[in-house]
């Protein structure tokens, strides 16, 4: 588990695709070198346009630019999307694509779920949100809230190197002793930040832990926003053993759930929680897509990573954990105000009776809860692979292994 806190960074909680695209799209049409970015999803829809439009204009007037996108996630990209960004330079990559069987997508484990862009090694962003118009409010009901966090500072560097050695295959270490002693990375707050990936080979159970200590730690509070709320016994463990030393313990969950069965695997839980005093929200304003939390009045983490079984022991996540006073006062702002105005508060007396059925449901999911890490190894542990499509080819609607024009290297982990 990496440990190492950096320190001197500066961070900007953005709120949404209204705050989260005009920033990232702003700092790829100013860049001047080099523009990282990593995604799950990119809709062709006017904010993926708006992306490759910002990443055109960039590759053509000799940026460097690298794009990872998720064979799953972005599996509908056309020629006419990926053509011209090959034709400027833009170096457009695809994970672990696969073929489709009778229609149906197969690569679903074991996902590229990261959101990371990093422009110039001076500027980055971590967070959840995906390049479609679903995260924007005139969406309509079903338009997602969500968080992410641009990050300026030394930091940027470790994130900077990790995203280049994922898309390619360059030393991850090769850089860095350079950009540790570059000036322009001098601290200039005492803001300190983790950079934490969770994969699975080296660091599959990294950002859990991260969770589990922060909340072992607090002494005040715990307030959780995720979308897919189903995490491991030990977790949930930590919560309640928080919440009866007399810690305040919140969670704010999906209320109106892009995936109904998300709300029903959460509410299982509800009554183990609550029986320890943890108190329960439902989001039901839209969809809630956020994946943040912060603890006491220092700690706090923005980032891709859910809380459930893809996320803590499947997919390949990313977050940012922060140790800074300013940006956790402003987080619980946020949060304050979304379960204000957005939140029911689930109270115990609404929960059924306890009777035998839900004994025997709450045997299954404790077991479920203790055992599914391990179980998640019996699942594909193919190494996936990072492919080059051909500019006249979509990257995901079929393996491009062995395509004319087409090189592979394995996944960087």
């Amino acid at each position: 588990m990496n440990a190492r806190w950096t320190t001197g960074n500066r961070f900007e909680l953005l709120e949404n695709g209204e705050a989260f695209f005009p920033a990232v799209f702003d700092a790829i049409r100013h860049a001047k070198h080099e523009v990282v970015l990593e995604t799950f999803i990119v809709f062709e829809d006017k904010v993926g346009w708006e992306l490759h439009a910002a990443l055109l204009e960039a590759g053509r007037r000799g940026v460097s630019v690298d794009v990872l996108v998720d064979g799953f996630g972005s599996s509908e990209l056309t020629p006419a999307f990926i053509g011209p960004l090959a034709g400027a330079g833009v170096r457009l990559r695809s994970f672990d694509p696969k073929p489709r069987f009778l229609g149906m997508r197969t690569n679903v484990f074991r996902r590229m779920h990261r959101k990371i862009v990093v422009v110039d090694q001076a500027v980055a962003f971590v967070g959840g949100l995906n390049y479609s118009a679903d995260h924007l409010a005139d969406f309509g009901p079903l338009a997602k809230q969500d968080y992410a966090v641009k990050v300026e500072g030394p930091i940027v560097a470790e994130i900077h190197t990790f995203a280049r050695a994922a898309i390619t295959d360059e030393d991850p270490h090769r850089h860095w002793f350079r950009r540790a002693r570059d000036p322009q990375r001098q601290a200039s707050s005492e803001a300190a930040a983790l950079f934490v990936t969770r994969d699975n080979q080296d660091h599959r159970t990294d950002i859990e832990r991260h969770y589990r200590v922060a909340i072992r730690a607090a002494r005040k509070e715990v307030t959780i926003a995720n979308a897919y709320f189903f995490p491991g016994y030990r977790l949930l463990k930590e919560m309640r053993r928080a919440a009866r030393r007399g810690v305040r313990v919140r969670l704010i969950l999906q209320g109106e759930p892009d995936m109904p069965i998300v709300k029903t695997a959460a509410a299982m839980l509800y009554d183990h929680l609550q029986r320890a005093g943890v108190e329960i929200y439902e989001y039901c304003a839209r969809p809630l897509h956020g994946k943040v939390a912060l603890t006491d009045d220092e700690w706090s983490t923005v980032g891709s990573s859910n809380l459930d079984p893809l996320s803590l022991s499947l997919n390949l996540e990313a977050n940012v954990f922060i140790r800074d006073r300013a940006f956790n006062r402003h987080l619980r702002e946020r949060l304050e105000a979304l379960i204000e105005n957005g939140c029911k508060a689930i109270s115990a007396e609404r929960l059924p009776a306890r009777n035998v059925f839900h004994l025997v449901r709450s045997f299954f999911v404790f077991h479920f809860l203790r055992r599914y890490p391990a179980w998640a190894g019996w699942l594909p542990a193919h190494v996936p692979k990072v492919v080059v499509p051909h500019a006249d080819d979509s990257p995901c609607a079929a393996s491009l292994e062995g395509m004319p024009g087409v090189t592979e290297t394995p996944e960087v982990r």
